[in-house]
């Protein structure tokens, strides 16, 4: 059965993702990226340019499919950080689309307080959900 998945990460680093083709979500731990199956759907949601800085943008960033591949460690970043991740293919005509602009389509964002949910960094969507950002994400 497909799933769809949002992780919450700062623009500069889905950027990054995107370049490198990986999904690697709450600063690199397992377990988040062993729950999602290759061609569940992945979106990005950041809420600001930088990790702990920059402008806010409350916007949804890229948008793929899990690939088929098993999750990795990826090697040593410098120092001990070694992430874990998995493939993803990105939709390269996806654009940056506020949150503001579906809120009211969302069942995400239909309950009071939702913004807490997104502080696990992972959350399953609905197939609603991942349908109305996709659209909105690509034009279709």
């Amino acid at each position: 059965m497909r799933r769809y998945w949002l992780a919450v990460v700062s623009r500069d680093h889905v950027q990054r993702g995107v370049e490198l083709g990986i999904a690697q979500v709450n600063h690199g731990k397992r377990a988040p990226v062993e729950r999602m199956s290759a061609g569940d759907g992945f979106v990005y949601y950041s809420p600001r340019t930088g990790m702990r800085e920059g402008e806010p943008i409350k916007a949804f960033t890229a948008l793929g499919s899990i690939d088929d591949r098993p999750v990795w460690q990826a090697e040593d970043q410098g120092g001990c950080f070694r992430p874990w991740r998995r493939a993803v293919t990105y939709d390269p005509t996806a654009r940056q689309t506020p949150i503001d602009d579906l809120r009211g389509d969302l069942d995400l964002t239909s309950t009071p307080n939702w913004g807490i949910v997104l502080r696990r960094g992972l959350v399953e969507l609905t197939a609603h959900d991942f349908e109305v950002i996709s659209r909105a994400m690509v034009g279709e």
